[in-house]
């Protein structure tokens, strides 16, 4: 008599959805963000403006030109890199809500080196190189003061963060209103609120000639960072020591890893993506400093950081989102005269419903 075969096709079957891991989260994701766009478009069709006028409206301010891409793009830019800087302090537990006035600090201290600190007729790119590393470097500065504040005090990184952002944002307005800082000569009454224009040698080059994509060299350099930082989590020693301070701060103290240095090195790394996205800002893009020169990036690439779920590649997609659902929001509010305060609430929707979705995931995955 034969023993039955233990058939395991059914249990096969049924372990896909948990064996393939990477397609579940984009299925998820994907379903929110669909979810999210049909709920936009209800909320713009009840205010009365034509869906095909603000649909043509976005997606020409998203993709409609080689100036759109290119300045989506350049949008992305700034949210990956305050969204890379996210992660990483993220694998130590500790969150950067300070994104904003990172990015603020990078754009005073680098229109600040770029008119003043004799840096245009440097030769080998030292000219727009040198701003950037000062604003990194001041960006780094402003992080490392909650890392220092955790590690000695115990003060929470996401007060302490938070309210340096305050003080790094009025810090801007004040240098654009000062002559004494960084303000323009008032030549008549109706001279801006905003720094001189940085020299030509200061900008960031372009990586296509003629212009008509705009896209500069921060585009190679963010990727690069972030690769660099992939590797930095997952191979070296200063990835450990984050991830064994994240799991048990004082487990890591007996084994030996310097925790104080490991804190502040994480909060002060974040801090210096996020003032070199203030650079790029700066010198890729606008060129002068004005008071709303962050504009809410550094609150967005901190959403990008969240959305990421700990993933560098995460981090990328979701700042390419934001990117072009910034450039096509600005254009439906200007085009198709779809109202600012509704743009934002779309966006808000985009936002609540893909961290519904990453929620979801992580309780399904925690359940498991």
């Amino acid at each position: 008599m034969s023993t039955p075969r233990l058939s395991l096709a059914p249990t096969t079957r049924g372990n896909r959805w948990r064996d393939a891991p990477q397609l579940r989260t984009a299925l998820v994701l994907g379903g929110a963000a669909v979810v999210a766009i049909g709920a936009a478009l209800a909320l713009i069709a009840l205010v009365g403006v034509p869906l095909g006028d603000a649909l043509s409206a976005f997606a020409d301010g998203a993709w409609g030109s080689a100036y759109s891409i290119g300045a989506s793009i350049n949008r992305s830019i700034a949210f990956a890199l305050v969204g890379i800087g996210f992660v990483l302090a993220d694998r130590a537990r500790l969150t950067n809500v300070g994104g904003e006035g990172q990015i603020a600090i990078g754009g005073i201290v680098a229109t600040a080196v770029s008119l003043y600190g004799n840096v245009a007729h440097l030769p080998l790119g030292l000219s727009f190189v040198i701003p950037m590393i000062a604003a990194a470097a001041a960006g780094a500065l402003w992080g490392a003061v909650p890392g220092v504040l955790k590690a000695k005090a115990g003060t929470n990184e996401v007060i302490s963060t938070l309210l340096l952002s305050f003080i790094a944002v009025w810090l801007l307005y004040w240098c654009v209103q000062s002559e004494v800082l960084l303000r323009q000569p008032m030549n008549n009454a109706s001279t801006l609120p905003e720094s001189l224009e940085i020299p030509d040698a200061t900008k960031l080059p372009q990586l296509f000639s003629g212009g008509s994509m705009a896209l500069n060299i921060g585009l190679p350099m963010t990727i690069v960072l972030g690769i660099a930082v992939a590797v930095v989590l997952r191979r070296t020693r200063f990835g450990l020591h984050l991830r064994a301070v994240g799991l048990n701060a004082l487990a890591a103290r007996r084994a030996g890893i310097p925790i104080i240095s490991t804190v502040v090195g994480a909060l002060a790394l974040a801090g210096a993506f996020g003032g070199l996205a203030g650079a790029l800002m700066l010198q890729g893009d606008q060129y002068s400093l004005k008071a709303g020169f962050s504009s809410g990036y550094g609150f967005d690439g901190l959403v990008v950081g969240l959305l990421a779920r700990g993933s560098v590649t995460g981090v990328f997609a979701a700042a390419l989102l934001f990117g072009f659902l910034r450039s096509g929001g600005i254009n439906m509010e200007m085009v198709a005269q779809v109202p600012s305060a509704l743009v934002l609430i779309v966006q808000g929707i985009v936002i609540v419903a893909l961290a519904g979705g990453a929620w979801w995931l992580d309780k399904t995955g925690a359940q498991r």
